[in-house]
């Protein structure tokens, strides 16, 4: 059987069940209609100042291909165990100039797994930038190029941050780094270097 891949949905469970039920969710492998196909495990993720929250996110399988996906609410990213908006304001005030040390105090984690979100940010920085401008020039045409700042960090929170307002200007509204998960199919921070996807 094929193995299972993740695909990124709105965090609404009860939006993603009338979706499926529409059949209104494609396969991102072949374009055939994914189904109902049981849930992933739960699992707790830590959110920004309540307690953790659990997900059992749902499972689909693809008509034509057969395929099942995880399909993982937008306010995650892939094998984090923190809401991708922590991650966010982690990246946000390391992009100000702030060491891991005082980004962990600020948000209340741990300082290795800061000090991990921000080495993996710093390595993918171009990426970042290059991904995330694309993005924002494909839903904002008329978007003037996005100027140097004063590291690649910083570059690439900024491209982010430009992406995230040209869709909500062009989509409606949604928190900014739901966009963010969903532009990078909720890997940006991820071990590999799978494509994310193109705007």
């Amino acid at each position: 059987m094929p193995e299972a891949s993740v695909l990124i949905v709105s965090a609404d469970p009860e939006r993603v069940e009338r979706d499926l039920a529409a059949g209104a969710v494609g396969c991102p492998d072949c374009g055939g209609v994914l189904a109902r196909w049981g849930h992933a495990r739960a699992r707790a993720v830590r959110a920004e100042q309540s307690a953790p929250i659990w997900l059992r996110p749902r499972r689909a399988r693809c008509g034509s291909c057969a395929r099942s996906h995880v399909l993982l609410p937008d306010l995650v990213l892939l094998r984090r165990v923190d809401v991708v908006a922590v991650i966010g304001s982690a990246l946000l005030l390391a992009a100000e100039g702030l060491g891991h040390r005082r980004v962990a105090r600020a948000l209340g984690r741990p300082a290795e797994t800061v000090r991990d979100w921000l080495r993996r940010a710093r390595e993918r920085a171009e990426r970042i930038r290059v991904h995330f401008s694309a993005w924002a020039h494909a839903l904002d045409p008329l978007l003037a190029p996005l100027e140097p700042g004063t590291s690649a960090l910083a570059d690439g929170v900024e491209a982010m941050a430009s992406a995230a307002r040209a869709a909500q200007l062009r989509l409606g509204r949604r928190p900014v780094w739901s966009f963010v998960s969903a532009m990078t199919a909720g890997a940006l921070l991820s071990n590999t270097n799978s494509p994310w996807p193109a705007p």
